[in-house]
């Protein structure tokens, strides 16, 4: 397969592992052959490079399976999903999992890949809603002195920077590419 397929949770063997592809930029130079570069984990020891990939290159891409499936709850070392339709239930480690650990909350649904049945890791959706659980009430001035973000804590313990305006028992959207506050639900 080309380097030109590649897309976000795309599997390739590379140097013998599975690596899993977490972000990647088609570049065209002006002079030169164009190439795909990505940012890849890989699935064994969560390790995460960059890497280029001329067009012309043959990749060899792995069949993986995507299944949805519920969180349920961790033990602090692992963390168990269930298919909803088969109640199927895998586990995977917090290294498995990688930085989107911090997301999980119980009874979000993420997608699990698979390979020969194997679990490797999660895929989150883009946004999560998130409960503000902790803040500090906005204060008079705040805006004045340029602080026109907070901090505040979710009901998982994720730390978000967030508005002013925003409260303890807001529901908020949190993006988890990069972990940004992206909007506050209208109740």
């Amino acid at each position: 397969m080309s380097p030109n397929d590649i897309k976000k949770g795309t599997v390739i063997r590379f140097n013998g592992d599975l690596w899993i592809v977490m972000d990647f930029q088609r570049v065209s130079p002006g002079k030169g052959s164009s190439f795909v570069r990505t940012k890849m984990k890989n699935l064994k020891t969560g390790k995460a490079v960059e890497n280029n990939f001329k067009s012309a290159e043959n990749l060899e891409f792995e069949d993986v399976q995507y299944k949805k499936m519920q969180y349920l709850f961790t033990d602090g070392n692992l963390y168990t999903f269930m298919d909803n339709q088969t109640y199927e239930q895998v586990t995977l480690s917090a290294s498995d999992i990688g930085d989107d650990v911090k997301y999980l909350k119980e009874g979000i649904e993420v997608t699990i890949l698979t390979y020969n049945d194997l679990p490797l890791t999660i895929q989150l959706p883009k946004k999560i809603e998130f409960t503000v659980k902790d803040t500090e009430p906005a204060v008079k001035g705040d805006t004045a002195s340029g602080n026109v973000t907070k901090e505040a804590f979710m009901d998982n313990g994720l730390m978000v920077k967030v508005p002013i305006f925003v409260s303890e028992g807001d529901v908020i959207i949190v993006n988890t590419e990069d972990g940004s506050y992206a909007e506050r639900v209208a109740k």
